[in-house]
C-alpha cells in the first residue's frame, strides 16, 4: 500500500502542521457536503495536536468527532479517551463540534459496542479524517497482538462496526472500529513520535505477520494512502 512519511523537527512543529492539514480536509468536506467527520486516537502523543487543532478557524458546529478506539470505562475515568479528547480537543473553537462516544453505559462491553455501532453509523462512511497511533508492540486502534477478536477486526470483509477486543496488554476490555471502518478515510494518518516508535515502524514495514504486529495490516492493506507523521 502507498505510504508517505512526513518528518518534523519536534512534536510541536508536527502538531501545527498536522492541525493545518486536518483543518483543511475538514473545511473542504464541509464545503462539499455540509458536514465533516473526524476519528481520533487516544494516548499522550496527540495532546499537542489536539490543542493546535482546537484553535483552527473552521465551522466546528458541522464537524462530528469520534474515537478510533476506547477503553470500556466511564468518561470521567482518567484512562478514558473520551476524557482526553474533552480536555484537549473539544476546547476553544472546537468546543462547538459534536462528539460521538464509543463507550455507552451498558451491562457488557458487547452491548456497548452494539450501541456505538448504531450511534456512529451516520458519521463514518467513510471518515473524512482518521488519525491512528501506534504502540511499542505494533498495535494500532485496539488491534492488539493476539487479541481475542483480532482476526475478525483485521478482516477487510468485516462490516463497518465497533467491535470488542481483549488482550494481555490491554488491561480493560476495548471498543474499536474495525479495519474496514478506518482505512478508507479521506485522509488516513499514522501519528507517531520518538526514535523507539520509528524503529517499531521500520520493523513493521519489513514484515508481514499481522498477528504479531497488527499495524502491518494498515501499512500493507489500507484502502487509502497512509500519511505517516513523525517527530523525534
Amino acid at each position: 500500500m502507498e505510504t508517505h512519511i512526513h518528518e518534523f523537527a519536534d512534536g510541536s512543529v508536527l502538531a501545527e502542521k498536522l492541525a493545518d492539514q486536518v483543518a483543511h480536509r475538514l473545511a473542504a468536506a464541509i464545503e462539499q457536503r455540509g458536514r465533516a467527520s473526524l476519528a481520533v486516537s487516544g494516548g499522550s502523543t496527540p495532546k499537542k495536536f489536539f490543542q493546535a487543532l482546537s484553535t483552527r478557524d473552521i465551522d466546528w458546529g458541522k464537524v462530528s468527532v469520534t474515537l478510533v478506539d476506547e477503553r470500556f470505562v466511564t468518561a470521567d475515568n482518567p484512562r478514558s479517551n473520551h476524557l482526553l479528547v474533552s480536555d484537549y480537543l473539544l476546547q476553544d473553537k472546537a468546543s462547538a463540534a459534536q462528539f460521538v462516544p464509543l463507550y455507552h453505559d451498558c451491562p457488557t462491553v458487547e452491548d456497548s459496542a452494539a450501541a456505538a455501532t448504531k450511534a456512529t453509523a451516520a458519521i463514518g462512511q467513510p471518515f473524512d479524517v482518521a488519525i491512528l497511533g501506534m504502540g511499542g508492540d505494533g498495535h494500532t486502534a485496539s488491534f492488539f497482538p493476539h487479541g481475542n477478536n483480532l482476526a475478525q477486526a483485521l478482516d477487510a470483509d468485516t462490516p463497518r462496526c465497533v467491535m470488542t477486543m481483549e488482550a494481555g496488554g490491554a488491561e480493560e476490555p476495548r471498543l474499536t472500529f474495525s479495519f474496514s471502518s478506518l482505512t478508507d478515510a479521506g485522509l488516513l494518518v499514522l501519528h507517531i513520535e520518538g526514535e523507539a516508535k520509528k524503529t517499531v515502524l521500520e520493523q513493521a514495514q519489513n514484515g508481514i505477520d499481522e498477528t504479531e504486529m497488527p499495524i502491518r495490516a494498515v501499512l500493507n492493506r489500507a484502502v487509502s494512502p497512509v500519511e505517516i507523521y513523525w517527530a523525534p
